[in-house]
């Protein structure tokens, strides 16, 4: 099997890595063979016939890495089969760069610290790089999160953003309450 995508060429060296590390070690994990055109930004990622599944988890920490994400914080989804990858593009909604910078702006916040407070009280992993957000988490959290963001984007007032993120905090923190009571 395989699955070619391309990348921004900023990215090309953070999939290489230091040495080569970062490509090696993810073909390593996820027992695939990856190929890179860094003019282009072209890759190809190749798996045995058999199973897709260690094919498509590259082809995911790829795109991660591609959406800002460090190393890192991509492989983590290697390590945890539950956690899942979101890719907000915000060219769709952007009709020009200066709407573009001003969403960005939006969703991180003075100093970071929206999209800080996004990651804290969901647990999603928030990356916002070029016209993408990354989102890395749990499928509950990534719909909280992706909610927060999409009320963002649409021009939501962050306190109203905040409030409903505090709201659903309580909700989940209450079920798990009548979960074991």
């Amino acid at each position: 099997m395989i699955q070619e995508l391309k990348i921004a060429t900023s990215r090309v060296g953070v999939l290489i890595g230091k040495g080569g590390s970062t490509k090696k070690e993810l073909e390593e994990k996820t027992h695939t063979t990856i190929s890179i055109d860094s003019k282009e930004g072209l890759v190809k990622v190749e798996a045995a016939e058999e199973n897709a599944i260690p094919l498509l988890r590259a082809v995911e920490i790829i795109n991660a890495l591609n959406a800002g994400f460090s190393p890192q914080r991509a492989f983590e989804m290697i390590e945890d089969e539950d956690l899942l990858l979101d890719i907000i593009d915000l060219s769709r909604v952007a009709d020009n760069p200066r709407q573009l910078d001003r969403l960005r702006g939006r969703i991180i916040g003075k100093d970071g610290r929206a999209r800080e407070q996004i990651e804290n009280m969901t647990d999603v992993d928030i990356s916002v790089f070029g016209h993408t957000v990354g989102l890395i988490g749990y499928p509950e959290q990534m719909k909280i999160a992706r909610a927060a963001i999409d009320m963002l984007i649409e021009g939501v007032p962050h306190e109203n953003v905040f409030a409903f993120l505090d709201k659903k905090k309580k909700e989940a923190k209450q079920d798990m309450i009548s979960y074991y009571y």
